[in-house]
């Protein structure tokens, strides 16, 4: 068996760039993703649902923020397909304008009041093709990153790409705070439309920023030695099976982030707490700030520790500090909630947030990169997308039982847990080595030489 050269250097300054693209590009298709989360929260069941039964109305709103992870596996079927062929480039420009297109439109749609159940089946749709989007973001993202970045420093670069999704997921909190600041009347009736018609920005700088993007030296070069395969999921599920099933637990940690950003956040500003608004948007903002800073911590030190420590640390005590959050929540003081949200998901949650890029990436070789982590992840995510729903349904009929949806929460994150036990660690093995059964040790910094 013939072993492959290393890798050629990428360009100067390619590294960087590549980063910069994944971390602009997941920022601007996450701003559109999460600001669904907040409306399905505070708006939607108003303005598209029976507002005469508002435990009802919430339940349903939230499933549609589900749909959305529904539709990811099947886009990460299809989407990783084409990436492990045609190269991530294209998949990353494919899925900015897909999210700018869908999200604009969501803000362009009729009312309950306006055309009756047409208006939430028009919203289900929209919110589709915004899970479609979604699948091949971070996973071409991830596998550009990853292939561009210096082999000591993979967990840095590809980190990236989680940073840019905390950064929209920031950018629509902030968007959301003057919004739901509005009058009443005029919140319902056009400005709750406002963020989701900015997303026109989402295509045009989102191609202005990718479309120069270079192809990366692993895929080039996999293209001109061996050509592409035919057929990328067969050879996926022929040699990589167990690590998908891996990807797929790891995946279940997202459920800590849904639950944070669009459960707690309903069920703070419900009846039963009543906690304002704005409030509660800061709390996520302020949890994001912090989350922009620990992310690429984190991922440094995984560079230097490995992966799995650094993943672990994070799903096992994500479990539980979401039992402080959502306890800090029920007691109504602010001061807890705003303590506890920042520790919960601007620390520790980002600990397994921002290396699981990395962690799962290094599983694959290159010829099913994308394939691997989309499918995997995405798999993982539609459960964790609903995740929200049952926790609307496990909360009781007043929808304040907290401790039934930390417990759910802490159970989802057992899964990502035994995932992290049972891989390999790869954070030094050689990128032109990886998804290999014995593959080979990459050379650490002091080793290379100018």
């Amino acid at each position: 068996m013939s072993v492959p050269a290393p890798l050629p250097e990428a360009p100067p300054g390619q590294p960087k760039k590549a980063a910069t693209a994944a971390w602009i590009g997941s920022a601007l298709e996450y701003y559109d993703f999460f600001i669904y989360g907040s409306a399905a929260a505070l708006i939607f069941p108003d303005v598209f649902f029976d507002a005469s039964d508002p435990a009802t109305a919430t339940l349903l709103s939230l499933a549609t923020f589900g749909v959305a992870y529904a539709a990811r596996p099947l886009g990460a079927f299809f989407l990783g397909h084409v990436g492990d062929r045609l190269g991530r480039k294209k998949i990353m420009v494919f899925t900015l304008i897909l999210m700018g297109v869908s999200t604009f439109l969501i803000g362009c749609l009729p009312t309950r009041e306006q055309v009756g159940t047409l208006a939430p089946v028009l919203l289900v749709l929209c919110r589709v093709l915004q899970g479609i989007s979604a699948a091949g973001e971070q996973a071409s993202a991830n596998s550009m990153t990853l292939e561009h970045a210096p082999a000591h420093r993979r967990g840095f670069f590809t980190s990236f790409t989680l940073s840019g999704t905390q950064g929209g997921q920031l950018l629509a909190t902030l968007v959301f705070i003057p919004v739901a600041a509005l009058p009443e009347e005029h919140l319902m009736s056009w400005g709750w439309r406002v963020p989701f018609w900015l997303s026109v920005a989402v295509a045009v700088v989102g191609y202005v920023i990718r479309r120069n993007l270079d192809e990366t030296p692993a895929f080039t070069r996999q293209t001109a030695a061996a050509g592409v395969e035919k057929m990328p999921l067969v050879v996926l599920v022929r040699e990589h099976w167990a690590d998908v099933l891996r990807v797929i637990g790891g995946a279940l940690i997202a459920s800590v982030s849904t639950v944070f950003t669009v459960w707690a956040l309903a069920f703070a500003t419900g009846d039963s707490v009543g906690m304002s608004r704005t409030a509660m948007l800061w709390v996520g903002a302020l949890a994001n700030v912090v989350a922009l800073a620990a992310i690429p911590l984190w991922a440094t030190l995984s560079d230097r520790i490995g992966r799995r420590p650094v993943f672990l640390a994070g799903a096992a005590g994500s479990a539980v500090t979401m039992f402080l959050y959502l306890w800090a929540v029920s007691t109504g003081s602010y001061p807890l909630i705003l303590l506890s949200g920042v520790v919960c998901f601007g620390v520790v949650y980002s600990a397994a947030n921002g290396v699981w890029p990395a962690f799962y990436g290094e599983m694959f070789s290159t010829r099913v990169r994308l394939s691997g982590v989309a499918i995997g992840t995405q798999i993982g995510f539609a459960v964790a997308g609903f995740a929200v729903t049952f926790a609307a349904r496990i909360a009781g009929p007043d929808g304040d039982d907290w401790t039934a949806v930390a417990l759910f929460t802490a159970a989802l994150c057992v899964p990502p847990v035994i995932a992290a036990l049972t891989a390999r660690e790869t954070h030094t093995v050689a990128t032109e080595h990886l998804g290999e059964r014995v593959p080979a040790r990459s050379p650490r910094p002091e080793e290379v030489t100018a």
